[in-house]
């Protein structure tokens, strides 16, 4: 059975019958839809949370928000049940989602969560019921 056929039946059981026109109607009001939620910004956001979803990379984002400081590399290592390199990957990957920030300090590098994860946490904390 094609999607279009699905559709005409949930909108023939929905609206009590439905026609090739209103079937169509239905399919460009979807269309729509989903032009609205596509785009750069789709690509942006789905790298974002695939970020957070490891707890590696979750605890490390969480631990900063809470410390609200830049927290050195070697601080994670006492933290996290992973290896130095792990944590090193984790953060990468981190920096590349642009949800913390990095800056070397020395020989030391240094790690600040952003503007976007702390929204992101401040968000998952509130949505919690």
């Amino acid at each position: 059975m094609s999607s279009t056929e699905r559709l005409q039946r949930y909108l023939s059981d929905e609206r009590g019958g439905c026609d090739d026109e209103a079937v169509a109607k239905r399919l460009a009001e979807l269309e729509d839809i989903d032009a609205a939620t596509g785009g750069p910004a789709l690509d942006e956001d789905v790298s974002v949370v695939s970020a957070l979803a490891n707890e590696t990379r979750y605890r490390i984002v969480r631990t900063l928000h809470v410390a609200e400081e830049e927290l050195c590399v070697c601080e994670f290592s006492p933290l996290l049940d992973v290896s130095d390199s792990a944590i090193s990957h984790a953060l990468s990957q981190l920096t590349d989602a642009g949800l913390v920030s990095r800056r070397k300090d020395g020989k030391w590098r240094k790690y600040r969560i952003t503007p976007r994860a702390n929204a992101l946490l401040v968000a998952l904390d509130g949505s919690r019921g």
